[in-house]
């Protein structure tokens, strides 16, 4: 993976790189809602995923399952609950090959997504998450089979109500690390160059491959998505100030698709460690905003 590696300097050109960055970006600081709680269980992730279950998941709901070991962790929670009775009627949306699979070991119904479906909540584990918004980033695990981001960010954004579990070390009051994009594999490079224009000095722009080591043009082999399209990873090197800004500069860029970076209300962090759970919302923050 492009992320592991000790990065030399990117591809782009000289000429692009005597370019001025244009993007400009401001942190948002507003207060959220946290309480904590402890325990002594000595599987903190365990814990975060069984009060996610617990806490919120009722009788009829359908629910995203997510990816990850948070979240498998809640699926197999909540076949358990599933099958002792004190839940029932709850059908899965898997975001995910590997979420499918341990939500059919664990005996919870399933079914395929669709906009026809109303999803109640979803949960996922995000790769890391921004403190003073809940931002999150997503998809930076390599892809298995016909996983896609763009399934997971639909269906997490589909749903009513999204919660993210999280260990500790990845809830961050400043962000570092990449954020994957998805590009149209068509003059690829035009994008990606572009894109390095916007963040110049602050990262480098590397296409990811599907097998083997990378390097900036993605290897022998880059990784092709199920709809076609080409991951760069964007490999900030030096704190990113704000997701949600770095998500609208990405979302204006022709030629990317999607993007890994997920910020919505209302949304609920249940960070685990090892003196118990801290839960985050930002549903009175967006209650605030609306006065």
């Amino acid at each position: 993976m492009a992320m592991a590696m000790t990065w030399a300097t990117p591809f782009l050109s000289s000429s692009t790189l005597q370019t001025q960055k244009q993007a400009h970006f401001t942190s948002s600081r507003k207060s959220l809602q946290r309480f904590a709680t402890r325990c002594s269980l000595p599987d903190d992730l365990f814990l975060a995923a069984k009060h996610a279950v617990d806490s919120y998941v009722k009788n009829g709901m359908v629910i995203g399952l997510g990816s990850g070991n948070a979240s498998t962790l809640a699926i197999q929670y909540l076949g358990q609950q599933l099958r002792a009775g004190a839940l029932k009627d709850v059908t899965g949306i898997p975001t995910c090959v590997g979420s499918a699979s341990e939500a059919a070991k664990a005996g919870i119904p399933l079914e395929q997504y669709d906009d026809s479906y109303k999803i109640d909540l979803a949960f996922d584990e995000a790769d890391i998450m921004e403190e003073e918004t809940l931002a999150a980033i997503v998809g930076l695990r390599k892809l298995q089979g016909d996983d896609s981001i763009i399934k997971e960010k639909t269906i997490l954004e589909a749903a009513d109500q999204l919660i993210f579990i999280i260990k500790e070390k990845k809830f961050k009051g400043s962000v570092e690390g990449s954020i994957p994009v998805l590009i149209k594999s068509v003059n690829w490079l035009e994008t990606a160059e572009e894109i390095d224009d916007l963040f110049l000095g602050d990262a480098e722009v590397w296409r990811r491959p599907a097998i083997g080591y990378a390097d900036p043009l993605g290897g022998d082999f880059p990784l092709v998505t199920k709809e076609g399209h080409n991951i760069l990873d964007v490999i900030f090197t030096s704190p990113i100030e704000s997701l949600v800004e770095v998500a609208k500069t990405l979302d204006q860029i022709d030629g990317v698709v999607e993007h890994g970076v997920i910020f919505r209300n209302p949304c609920t962090a249940i960070i685990a460690s090892e003196n118990g759970l801290q839960i985050v919302d930002n549903t009175i923050q967006m209650e605030s905003s609306n006065l």
